[in-house]
């Protein structure tokens, strides 16, 4: 299969730099660094404010760290939303990078005073303030871009556009996985975000299922297109003793009857960070690994099996290959991921606040709506754990 490409699927050139601000993310955390580097990587923003943390001495020493300006360090996000917007050069987009719990509370203090967000999944802990998010970004025209950073691998773009092309012919089963193991012992004292993942009243109501299975989900609704309706879920402890489940096993259903499966662990001794997807059609299947990003694998029926290698051209798709940084045999990884996501948040943000109009399906990152879905997914998946196992009803109501 082969995808002729134009100069309109490239991305359009950065005017400058915006400027960027974060919440969360300061020292001890795992995932703030992880942010900024995505972004100094994309070269279209530059972070020059953040509330780090709440702890004062916390948040001045993780902006030395960050090499941010004393005064634009705060250790209120109140705060930080109230005096940014008042400065002729303060921040134009904010990054919600705090523990689930603060996500609603943090992203509508920005938007309400004409901030644009990207905030971290999953987009809230419960069903009801994730559609008062989407009730928010809806008001307020801003963009609120969600994190799921894998759907930004070339690789994965890749594969969305040979589903879409019918090379898999119609979907007849999925099967996504998400394997750790860092929760098989007992918790690393020095690991704060271990602590708030096994806590109810700030995870919200499923440990990995929240945490990495909402990666997995998001990952299945992006290649393939099928809504899920439906899901039976049972949680388990299969590590040291914790508050919340470790593990997570879903039968799941897709519109049309499609069967699949979601398999969560983060007790998996030997597994690092097993994200895979398993995609068979009547006619084709694909598989991708997150570990082995640049290579995905398709077989039809009765042939020799192919693997795409990541680059450009050699059957390459326009919209993926606009997410190619580096030619074949020279490595890309994670946070070239976070950097195509970062770019794609700067001309959404960057489009809005000029006014211009994009071409139709440039842009593919997570919006809110994708964030919503991930915890109406998240709130079935307990739903049903709580009632035995039970299949229960897995819609995204966008009303």
């Amino acid at each position: 299969m082969s995808f002729a490409g134009d100069e309109t699927n490239r991305y359009p050139p950065p005017r400058r730099r915006l400027r960027l601000g974060f919440v969360g993310g300061g020292r001890g955390s795992l995932i703030g660094p992880v942010h900024a580097a995505g972004a100094r990587l994309s070269n279209r923003w530059e972070a020059v404010a953040g509330a780090l943390s709440s702890d004062p001495a916390v948040a001045q020493a993780s902006g030395q760290d960050w090499m941010l300006a004393p005064d634009r360090v705060y250790s209120d996000y109140r705060v930080m939303a109230e005096r940014e917007v008042a400065r002729p050069d303060g921040i134009e987009a904010v990054v919600i990078s705090t523990p689930n719990h603060l996500h609603r509370d943090a992203t509508e203090a920005f938007l309400r005073v004409g901030i644009d967000v990207i905030c971290d999944k999953p987009l809230a802990t419960s069903l009801a303030d994730a559609q008062d998010m989407v009730r928010l970004q809806r008001e307020s025209g801003l963009v609120l871009g969600v994190t799921y950073p894998f759907t930004s691998h070339a690789m994965v773009r890749q594969a969305r556009e040979m589903v879409r092309a019918g090379a898999l012919g119609r979907i007849r089963q999925v099967h996504a996985e998400f394997i750790q193991d860092w929760a098989s012992g007992h918790a690393d004292p020095d690991f704060k975000g271990a602590a708030w993942r096994r806590d109810p009243a700030r995870m919200g109501r499923a440990s990995a299922t929240g945490d990495i299975g909402t990666h997995a989900y998001h990952l299945v609704d992006f290649v393939t297109g099928l809504e899920m309706t439906h899901l039976r879920a049972d949680f388990h402890i299969c590590g040291a003793p914790k508050a919340m489940e470790d593990t997570a096993f879903l039968h799941v259903r897709f519109a049309g009857e499609v069967p699949g499966t979601l398999w969560v662990t983060q007790t998996a001794p030997g597994n690092y960070c097993a994200l895979r997807l398993r995609v068979f059609g009547e006619a084709a299947g694909l598989e991708w690994d997150q570990e082995f990003p640049e290579l995905l694998k398709y077989r039809r029926h009765g042939e020799p099996e192919q693997i795409l290698v990541r680059g450009h051209g050699a059957g390459m798709h326009p919209a993926a290959e606009r997410l190619v940084r580096m030619p074949r045999g020279h490595g890309e990884a994670l946070t070239d991921a976070w950097a195509n996501l970062y770019t794609e948040l700067a001309i959404a943000i960057e489009a809005r606040r000029s006014g211009a109009t994009l071409p139709e399906g440039l842009l593919a990152y997570p919006t809110v709506v994708d964030g919503a879905k991930g915890v109406c997914f998240i709130e079935a998946a307990a739903d049903s754990h709580e009632a035995g196992g039970t299949w229960t009803e897995c819609r995204w109501n966008d009303a």
